[in-house]
C-alpha cells in the first residue's frame, strides 16, 4: 500500500467507502485491547467509576520513557461484557424503538491549555484547530483513502485556559482529573479535546466510552501534533484521528498480538507489535495479510497512516449507539 501525500492535499485520495447498510450491520464484539492502555488516577465520586481506562499513542522511541499499563484479562472481560450489556439495554428501552443512528455529527469543544500566552507556552493559533477538524472530517469520511464511517465533526467552541498547574498535561495525574472535571462540557455525545504539552514520550490519549458520563471522558492531544505543528513526523493531525478512534471504541491494530481475537475487527490483519515510522512489507504474524501499518490505529508516522476499515467503521457505530447516542 502506498504512502499518503502530505498534509491537507493528501486528503483528496480515493475513497474505498462503505454503505450505510454495512454501517448498520452488527459488528462483532471483540477483545478490548491491552497493549498501550492506561488507567487514570483512582478516585472520583460515586457518580463515576474509580478506574477509568484510557488508550494512548506513543511516538517512536517514546515507549521506553513512559511504558503504558496494560489492561488485564479481568478488565478485558469486564469491558466486553459491558458493551454487550449496553447494547441489550438500548434494545430493551422503549425510547430506543426508533432505528439506531446511521450518521452522526459530533460537537467538538476544544480546550487549549496554556502555561502562558506564548506559542512555547501552549498558545497555538485557531487556524491549527480548524485545520485539525478538517483532518478529522476527511479521515472519518473516507476522504483519505479508507472506509467511510458514520461520523462528522463540528467545532462548537474553542476554550483557552491559562493555568501553569495543569501544564504540561500529565496522564493519570490529579491535575489532569481536576482540569477535566473543571473544563469538560456537554453530554456523552460531545467530544472534549484537550490540547497542550503532554507526558513525555506520548502524543495523546483517550478514554473508552462508558454507559455513565465520566468527567474524565475525552481526548488529550499534544498541541504540536496538530496540522502545521512542530512535532516532526507527527504533525499532520493524525494523533487526534487515532485518539478519537479510541474514544469511539476502536483499539490498536496490534491488540492481542497474533491471537485470533486481536482488536475485535475481522478485516484488520493481525499484528504482533506496534509499527513505528514507515516500515514496508512488515508481516509479524502467520495469519493472512501484511501488518496494517497504514491504519489510523497503528503507531506509524502520520505520513504513513490513512485508513479505517469497514469493520472498524461498523464497530464505532455500534459502540456509538450503545454508549453515546442520546
Amino acid at each position: 500500500m502506498g504512502l499518503r501525500p502530505n498534509l491537507l492535499t493528501r486528503r483528496t485520495a480515493g475513497v474505498a467507502s462503505t454503505t450505510l447498510a454495512l454501517l448498520l450491520s452488527t459488528a462483532a464484539v471483540g477483545v478490548v485491547p491491552a497493549a498501550s492502555a492506561f488507567s487514570a488516577a483512582p478516585g472520583g465520586s460515586c457518580a463515576e467509576p474509580a478506574d477509568v481506562h484510557a488508550d494512548a499513542r506513543v511516538k517512536a522511541g517514546g515507549a521506553a520513557k513512559h511504558e503504558p499499563n496494560e489492561l488485564n484479562a479481568a478488565q478485558v472481560k469486564e469491558r466486553e461484557a459491558d458493551l454487550a450489556a449496553a447494547l441489550r439495554e438500548r434494545a430493551n428501552r422503549r425510547a430506543d424503538a426508533v432505528a439506531p443512528l446511521a450518521s452522526v455529527t459530533i460537537p467538538v469543544v476544544v480546550h487549549v491549555v496554556q502555561e502562558n500566552s506564548t506559542r512555547a507556552g501552549g498558545n497555538i493559533p485557531d487556524s491549527m484547530i480548524t485545520n485539525q477538524i478538517s483532518v478529522l472530517n476527511q479521515a472519518y469520511s473516507g476522504g483519505t483513502g479508507g472506509a467511510a464511517t458514520a461520523f462528522a465533526f463540528q467545532l462548537t467552541k474553542i476554550n483557552r485556559v491559562t493555568n501553569p498547574a495543569w501544564y504540561p498535561i500529565i496522564e493519570g495525574s490529579s491535575a489532569e482529573r481536576t482540569m477535566k472535571s473543571t473544563l469538560r462540557e456537554g453530554g456523552k455525545n460531545t467530544l472534549n479535546l484537550y490540547l497542550g504539552d503532554v507526558t513525555p514520550g506520548l502524543l495523546g490519549w483517550a478514554t473508552f466510552p462508558e454507559r455513565r458520563l465520566n468527567s474524565m471522558d475525552g481526548v488529550v492531544v499534544l498541541n504540536e501534533s496538530l496540522p502545521g505543528g512542530s512535532e516532526a513526523n507527527y504533525n499532520q493531525g493524525d494523533t487526534a484521528t487515532h485518539e478519537v478512534g479510541h474514544w469511539l471504541n476502536l483499539y490498536h491494530t496490534f491488540q492481542g498480538g497474533c491471537s485470533n481475537s486481536g482488536d475485535g475487527v475481522g478485516d484488520t490483519p493481525a499484528e504482533a507489535t506496534p509499527a513505528y515510522e514507515c516500515p514496508t512489507g512488515r508481516d509479524t504474524c502467520a495469519a493472512a495479510g501484511l501488518d496494517p501499518i497504514t491504519n489510523f490505529m497503528d503507531y506509524s508516522y502520520d505520513s504513513c497512516m490513512y485508513q479505517f476499515t469497514p469493520g472498524q467503521a461498523s464497530r464505532m457505530l455500534t459502540a456509538w449507539n450503545a454508549y453515546r447516542a442520546a
